[in-house]
């Protein structure tokens, strides 16, 4: 079987996305397919083509074995609606130009969101007589009405009546999570649609092979120190503010220290607040590369894992879960529906708080910090539930036979 993979956040770029499908992609061409990858010039999150790629100095690479082939795109670091629909609409268009070019395929799998990729999507799946499959990450335009990101009418109309056209045209259907699987059921009951989870490697992400120091040292924390952490994107959809508020409520324990590590949209802002509260117990820390995350994760103690209360949110299970998880920390989510089944009700991996509420999340952070032994053990229960059900290698064995049957 061969299959090209359509997305326009892909490795070096750092970002669940992008961890996530090359991960499948490494391990699907390990099993015996033929997987070409076709993406953008490298620029998430700081929305500048990364060095080594200007001027389209590389058009082609392999990345752990997968050829990749890279189309321009539009980047700007302006935050308005115009500046972000020319970047979508942009590798559109420079996809459809690069792809057009190359050998036919059995399947094209192409992520969403952005949603707008289906048009090249579907255009790519003709020209190279290759079955689509729409793999569903994030329910956009829900998502983006929902909390307010998108707001024009006509513009959600249309991506509406895309969404609608992409799945009609679609082979296969793959949703991240079961929330995503069974909305799109509801709409589409003629559609097949496939669980394809994310998950992680837990040969990679095992504490046995990492210190815990440094990290501690590197960046002025004590040992006794209770680290709560926070890694991902700086955006709208996690409430971070919350977080912020809950560290203000919770000095007079210092031995509370909240980490927050990522760039994105709501980082001056996040920044701001904490200047506003006083939040000293608050730090700031920069992305770094997938290769330092295990030794940062072996440091700290807490995983905090929030998105605003939503009920689009109740389907949703964010990536920092299982590579936190695999790493044997305990959670604190603030994450309703089928994440907190999943890590809370069944693992025992972790303590829930409510989602935007400052107070009972504070309550909790106090509770973990005054029991390092429900932590440890809460940990260990994690890695155990993750290893279990969400291995990546199983995952990717999965999805192998089920495009057999296609």
């Amino acid at each position: 079987m061969r299959l090209l993979i359509l997305t326009q956040y892909y490795p070096p770029e750092i970002g669940a996305p992008q961890n996530r499908l090359h991960e499948l992609a490494v391990r699907l061409k390990a099993s015996g397919m033929e997987v070409e990858v076709l993406t953008a010039m490298p620029n998430y999150p700081k929305m500048e083509v990364f060095d080594a790629y200007k001027s389209g100095k590389i058009r082609e690479e392999f990345i752990d074995g997968v050829k990749v082939y890279r189309a321009g795109i539009y980047v700007s670091k302006s935050k308005s609606v115009i500046p972000r629909l020319l970047n979508y609409f942009s590798f559109v268009w420079t996809s459809w130009r690069r792809g057009r070019k190359l050998s036919s395929y059995d399947f094209l799998m192409v992520e969403s969101p952005p949603l707008f990729l289906g048009y090249s999507a579907m255009a790519l799946s003709r020209k190279l007589k290759a079955k689509l499959i729409f793999n569903v990450s994030d329910l956009w335009p829900e998502s983006a009405e929902k909390l307010g990101i998108v707001t024009n009418k006509q513009l959600l109309g249309l991506a509406y009546r895309l969404e609608q056209k992409c799945y009609r045209r679609a082979s296969l259907i793959t949703g991240q999570t079961m929330g995503i699987v069974e909305d799109i059921s509801k709409r589409f009951p003629d559609k097949k649609v496939y669980w394809l989870p994310n998950g992680v490697d837990v040969k990679f992400y095992d504490p046995a092979l990492y210190s815990e120091n440094e990290f501690r040292v590197r960046n002025g924390f004590k040992k006794d120190d209770i680290l709560f952490f926070y890694g991902g994107i700086l955006g709208h959809a996690q409430g971070l503010q919350t977080l912020i508020h809950a560290a203000q409520l919770v000095r007079s324990h210092p031995e509370i220290q909240l980490i927050l590590q990522g760039a994105g949209p709501e980082k001056e802002i996040l920044q701001q607040l904490k200047k506003e509260l006083g939040a000293t117990n608050v730090h700031f820390h920069p992305p770094v590369p997938k290769s330092e995350m295990p030794e940062i994760l072996k440091s700290v103690d807490v995983a905090l894992v929030p998105l605003r209360k939503l009920e689009l949110f109740t389907g949703a299970i964010p990536s920092k879960i299982f590579e936190a998880l695999a790493m044997e920390k305990a959670l604190l989510l603030g994450v309703d529906g089928e994440a907190r089944m999943h890590f809370i009700d069944r693992a025992d991996a972790g303590v829930f708080f409510e989602p935007e509420n400052e107070n009972d999340l504070a309550q909790k952070m106090i509770l973990l910090a005054s029991d390092p032994s429900m932590i440890r053990e809460k940990g260990r229960n994690g890695r155990n539930y993750v290893s279990r059900h969400f291995n990546r290698d199983k995952i990717a064995t999965d999805f192998i036979e089920e495009l057999q049957k296609h």
